[in-house]
């Protein structure tokens, strides 16, 4: 198997969830740690792998993937079997449905409310917040009656909208209103291979 490389930034979700993914897969791989807030993904090293010039990036021997959510699906793929993406049209398209909503309501709400309290970017806390719990309550109406988000095991839909749900105190929205989202998250955090994010 040829090296996997993950370029990535502790204090990122999206790179968080490639490092839980693989954590989980058993892979190993080298960390190149690409500082974000000192312009490190702007080089042109940099943006001759990603011209969007964003992390995470995934290198594996002469493919190279970039964005958190195509990251997940290829090593699913390519690792995981069907284990963590179902091959049938149906179960695969559940599994989309929700890394859409890890893609928009958390996002521009769990994740850019975090965003500004953390990092000082200028969003509207407000409105992100308003549309991180709109996010949440969705994941609640589904967590209320099965334990994973897309099928009847968990699946990198999962992984994909675990992070920024774990990290939503961060940006000031409480999760005491979801308890089946809290449950689901304990649900993860018991599985092997979970490892938490730094500080």
């Amino acid at each position: 198997m040829t090296e996997l490389k993950l370029y990535d930034h502790p204090i990122s979700g999206n790179c968080y969830k490639i490092r839980l993914l693989l954590s989980m897969l058993g892979c190993d791989y080298q960390r190149v740690p690409v500082d974000i807030l000192k312009g490190e993904s702007q080089t042109p090293e940099f943006l001759s792998l990603n011209p969007r010039g964003q992390i995470p990036l995934l290198v594996d021997g002469e493919t190279v993937v970039w964005d958190s959510m195509a990251i997940l699906i290829y090593l699913a793929r390519r690792y995981g079997g069907e284990r963590w993406l179902p091959a049938d049209p149906p179960g695969e398209a559940r599994v989309m449905q929700w890394l859409a909503v890890s893609e928009n309501e958390l996002l521009y709400g769990l994740a850019r409310a975090r965003a500004i309290k953390r990092l000082n970017r200028p969003f509207n806390l407000e409105q992100c917040q308003k549309e991180g719990n709109a996010g949440l309550a969705t994941l609640e109406s589904r967590l209320k009656a099965d334990n994973w988000l897309a099928t009847e095991r968990v699946t990198i839909a999962d992984i994909a909208c675990y992070p920024y749900v774990h990290l939503a105190p961060e940006g000031e929205i409480t999760l005491e209103p979801y308890p089946a989202v809290r449950a689901w998250m304990e649900r993860i955090e018991a599985l092997p291979g979970w490892l938490a994010m730094p500080d």
